[in-house]
């Protein structure tokens, strides 16, 4: 089952997503959708479930305020929840977002949803910014040493995803950052009451 937009709004609710992670992942939806459109523009052959990809980008931090079951981290509590609300298909989805998993042969992003909801993730903080500058980003922090080296080992594989993504959507960063501007723009004009 794939959620709708009104079901998505009553599990932010009831797990207590944080306003701010509700604002990225609004982004990263807006970003997978984007790259999706325009992936499907430059090769017809190419097929994507958009409602799949939009419910999984907007669920994918759904576990950030829930207590984790010994053994769980981001994203199984995630999984686990989207399991029990009966949203498998969503589940399977967002298990291949972290940034650890491209380094998994069985966990890395395979499909184009996967793909798609895995970069838009790592190019989304509070606004769309490149995978540089969120590794930079991560790069910053006080990591232990075993995180410091999965930021090594993922840094090529996960550019070279972005790299490939954008080159077959025919975009770049600023037609993405460019998009996302304009779709917050979009949504705070639809909450202007209107003047008529």
């Amino acid at each position: 089952m794939i959620p709708s937009k009104f079901d998505i709004a009553r599990l932010w609710d009831t797990y207590h997503l944080p306003e701010y992670k509700r604002q990225h992942v609004r982004i990263v939806a807006q970003v997978a959708l984007f790259l999706s459109v325009r992936l499907k523009e430059h090769d017809p052959s190419v097929v994507i479930n958009d409602r799949l990809l939009r419910a999984a980008a907007l669920l994918h931090d759904i576990d950030k305020e829930v207590p984790k079951l010994p053994g769980e981290r981001h994203p199984d509590a995630g999984v686990r929840i989207l399991a029990d609300e009966g949203l498998d298909e969503v589940a399977t989805l967002v298990k291949t977002h972290p940034l650890h998993t491209i380094l998994n042969p069985t966990l890395a992003p395979k499909t184009w949803e996967e793909k798609l909801l895995f970069l838009a993730d790592k190019m989304v903080k509070h606004s769309v910014i490149s995978v540089d500058e969120r590794f930079a980003l991560w790069r910053e922090e006080d990591l232990p040493r075993d995180a410091r080296h999965m930021l090594h080992d993922t840094y090529p594989k996960v550019k070279a995803l972005e790299s490939d993504i954008l080159k077959r959507a025919g975009v770049t960063l600023s037609d993405i950052q460019r998009h996302a501007t304009e779709a917050a723009i979009r949504a705070l004009l639809a909450k202007v009451p209107s003047l008529e």
